[in-house]
């Protein structure tokens, strides 16, 4: 039976997290939208989001110290501009999502505001004590199913983007059903495809968190930045017979300690905040425990709290931990970091342009520049909402001035290609997490980047065919985007933020403040963003042994 004719669109959505849900909706008042989702639209790394969303909405606060919080916790490399635009501008995204149905957790008739690590303030809103993210999915689910003009295409994967005449104008798409590729065009593209946490053994993250966005915008020839900042959330629970489940750092800020072998509470050893201490002081203060008591995890400590206070505070965790017997009312939770979440991605300005004209990104794929070397808590899902929508507003004013592509040359040239299969899908992608855990994990060397990104060369070169199913495409992009990662690492020769090199510790050697980039088209070079007539200034970059990226995309 033949395929019947994609429907038509002016926009294209790839991926259904709350930046694509909010850029949809922005986009949908100016054209057609069709939003591609890989696999089931319920698997959004945004629905697993557990803290809250912190935004300058209670009477101690204001968008001025959220400001300097986050700009404190992101080591001095974030871009200002942005982070001002996120916090002046999430207090009415919020109250936008309010007005549409959300309901936030109140106490006494007021919002209950909580406090995670590095804020001054509470400020974190939640919704059902741990599922913040599920809230803010379904209000903006719901309100872009009330819009005709937003078509889903769920089960559906984007193989790459399409270029044409030096703009993006399209993607090609994976039917996981059938397995038929195809074209769909559009004036404008918006990806939020969320971040890469699979390309690590140890992740939050869902499985479908494999990086396709950041890959398909390098091969198709756009900027990648800060690659080399991945956070590792300090809490995940650790059993060996079970994947890494987040334990929202809420908890710590609700007074839970953090506890080694010995039952010391050994955070106040390493930061003068002790548990409330920035992620990657965290972090790395519980890999040093870790290796100093040679154990695979510590604990993480909740049961002075009060068994009732627990479980009507953190209803999800209470539930999924006693699925592995463990009662947090009565027992210590083994934990251990895992990764969580990408500071760096696809650079975008502030109205998620991104150096590629026609496509936009917005959400943990982006590089805004709102993170810098590490994420401020609970800040992820605020951007998605602000970044998002900025990203439809300007998608839909580039799209003024364009129409839709005809694209046929490129579609004989699709049904031409050939498609290949890899050989042992799943021992690669086992293969490729063990290196970036063990190479390129919390803390790294000259040594092992060089041994990761000579590996992780030779995985290129293998897969650098067109494949056919999801699972090899996927392994593709997991590669591609831990090679951007160790590359960056490599060339990054300091420690700051989530970025910590043993063989360098020191944080202010001279060009600290550049920034790492890739792209096809030059190696990992440093910049500084300069104001300059709107453009990103390259700066020369120190000697480094990365080699240069040159790889075609689809174009």
């Amino acid at each position: 039976m033949r395929r019947p004719t994609p429907p038509q669109a002016d926009f294209l959505v790839i991926g259904s997290g709350v930046a694509g849900l909010r850029a949809a909706l922005d986009l949908s008042r100016e054209g057609r939208v069709i939003m591609l989702t890989k696999g089931h639209p319920l698997q959004s790394a945004s629905i697993f989001a557990q803290g809250g969303v912190a935004v300058a909405l209670s009477e101690e606060d204001d968008v001025a110290i959220h400001l300097t919080d986050t700009v404190r916790a992101g080591h001095g490399l974030c871009r200002r501009e942005a982070v001002r635009v996120l916090v002046e501008e999430g207090p009415d995204r919020i109250q936008e999502l309010i007005r549409w149905g959300a309901k936030f957790d109140k106490a006494g008739g007021k919002f209950a505001f909580a406090r995670e690590a590095a804020h001054s303030r509470s400020r974190i809103l939640r919704a059902r004590g741990d599922a913040t993210g599920n809230e803010m999915v379904r209000v903006l689910m719901a309100q872009a199913h009330r819009q005709k003009r937003i078509h889903r295409m769920d089960f559906h994967f984007t193989v790459d983007l399409v270029v044409e005449d030096g703009r993006c104008c399209g993607a090609v798409v994976l039917d996981e059903h059938s397995g038929e590729q195809f074209i769909l065009p559009a004036k404008a593209v918006v990806l939020s495809t969320g971040g890469a946490g699979q390309i690590y053994a140890r992740t939050t993250n869902p499985p479908n968190a494999t990086g396709d966005g950041m890959a398909m915008a390098f091969r198709a020839g756009a900027l990648l930045q800060d690659m080399e900042f991945v956070q590792f959330h300090p809490t995940a629970l650790f059993l060996p017979s079970s994947p890494p489940f987040l334990l929202s750092e809420a908890m710590r800020g609700e007074g839970g300690q953090l506890r080694n072998h010995k039952g010391e509470a050994f955070m106040q050893r390493y930061h003068p905040l002790g548990a409330m201490a920035p992620r990657d002081i965290v972090a790395r203060a519980i890999w040093a425990e870790m290796a100093a008591t040679k154990s695979r995890h510590v604990y993480l400590d909740v049961t002075h709290l009060g068994a009732d206070f627990v479980k009507r505070r953190f209803p999800t965790i209470y539930s999924t931990c006693l699925r592995y017997d463990i009662d947090i009312t009565e027992e210590w939770i083994p934990v251990s970091p895992s990764a969580h979440y990408m500071m760096g991605g696809v650079w975008t300005d502030l109205n998620g342009a991104t150096t590629l004209p026609g496509l936009f990104a917005a959400g943990e794929v982006a590089c805004s520049g709102v993170h810098g070397a590490n994420r401020l808590a609970s800040n992820s899902l605020l951007e998605g909402l602000v970044f998002g929508m900025r990203a439809g507003v300007a998608a839909v004013a580039w799209a003024a001035r364009q129409t839709l592509p005809d694209l046929s040359g490129q579609v004989a040239a699709l049904r031409q290609a050939l498609k290949h299969r890899l050989d042992d899908t799943e021992k690669m992608r086992n293969s490729l997490r063990r290196t970036m855990w063990g190479q390129v994990g919390i803390i790294r060397s000259r040594e092992s980047l060089v041994r990761a990104t000579a590996q992780l060369s030779r995985w290129e070169h293998m897969i650098s065919k067109s494949f056919a199913g999801r699972a090899d495409l996927e392994v593709k992009n997991m590669v591609q985007v831990a090679h951007c990662v160790a590359e960056a690492a490599l060339w990054r020769e300091n420690s700051v933020g989530a970025h910590f090199r043993s063989d360098i510790p020191e944080s202010k050697r001279p060009g600290w403040k550049q920034h790492s980039q890739l792209s096809v088209k030059k190696s990992v070079i440093g910049q500084e963003r300069q104001k300059h007539s709107g453009q990103v200034v390259a700066l020369q970059s120190p000697k480094t042994q990365s080699r240069g990226r040159l790889r075609q995309g689809l174009a």
